[in-house]
């Protein structure tokens, strides 16, 4: 049996969590020849590169992404057992969950997904991250984040090595303020030709999508704002400036938090909602509550 030097891997675990062997060297109050020998005697000892080098720059390569995948979850572990094993009364050692949410993903949703994380036998601590669909990919990339709540699937051409999890599908849902509602709900959904609507920004997939079911009708609503966050559009929306489109998963809750009503459905328009995660097999059992709950109770 092959033994591992878990004082060269923790070494390693720093640099990258820390970012830089600079930085690694000023938490552990080592010389950098120490950590740089220690990375090396751990890479010849498992026979393959942990990091690219230019210049002073690194950069994990593959196996170094699986080997600080695992190391994370070593030395998590052994937090936790030497918390359990000397019985200290202290706050319980939790896991960190860092998920990415993407602008356009439904905050209400994105809360409900997460949910069940709260429950799961290991406490959970989530440390959300919101930004725009590429900025988090890159970020899941280099294992900054454990998991990527978005709307849009990782696609073909990408270089990021990442897999789609659908959570699951539903139909969209038109909602306006009390005070315009019955206008719209007359007649719909022709009624919605020329009618004030606040779209999604232009690039989600939302926006192709209502733009392609309008053109079918040959209706042609007025836009009259674009938003990148979906609670903005919510709060502009129960205002009276315009419709807006939700997911048919969020009406209850929509309808509970704002002043709006549900004017109609647009049928033909599905959005998938999809959890993106370096695993092919979700293995981490805060995520594993993730994909389950989306699957058993939301996406029914």
């Amino acid at each position: 049996m092959e033994w591992l030097n878990y004082h060269h891997l923790y070494y390693f675990w720093v640099v990258v969590k820390e970012g830089s062997i600079t930085a690694a060297c000023q938490q552990l109050r080592v010389a950098q020849p120490t950590i740089s020998a220690q990375i090396m005697a751990l890479e010849e000892s498992l026979g393959c590169k942990l990091f690219n080098r230019s210049g002073r720059r690194l950069s994990l390569t593959e196996n170094g992404r699986m080997a600080f995948r695992d190391a994370d979850e070593i030395f998590s572990l052994g937090h936790e057992m030497v918390s359990k094993l000397k019985g200290q009364n202290q706050e319980v050692q939790r896991l960190h969950l860092h998920v990415g949410i993407t602008d356009m993903m439904p905050k209400l949703l994105a809360f409900r997904l997460l949910q069940p994380t709260t429950r799961t036998p290991e406490p959970v601590s989530i440390v959300c991250h919101e930004g725009k669909h590429a900025d988090l990919l890159a970020r899941l990339s280099v294992y900054e984040l454990d998991i990527l709540l978005t709307d849009a699937p990782i696609g073909s051409q990408a270089k990021v090595k990442a897999f789609n999890h659908l959570l699951g599908e539903c139909g969209v849902s038109v909602f306006a303020a009390r005070s315009q509602a019955a206008r719209y709900a007359a007649n719909f959904p022709q009624s919605l030709h020329l009618a004030p609507f606040l779209f999604p920004i232009a690039h989600s997939n939302l926006h192709r999508s209502l733009n392609n079911w309008f053109a079918e009708r040959r209706l042609a609503p007025s836009v009259v704002g674009e938003f990148e966050d979906s609670s903005l559009i919510k709060i502009f929306g129960q205002s009276g400036l315009g419709l807006f489109v939700m997911p048919t998963v969020e009406e209850q809750e929509i309808l509970r938090q704002y002043d709006v009503q549900v004017v109609g459905r647009l049928a033909g328009i599905k959005m998938r909602f999809y959890a993106i995660s370096t695993e092919r097999k979700v293995k981490n059992p805060a995520v594993r509550a993730i994909t389950e709950t989306a699957h058993k109770s939301i996406f029914e």
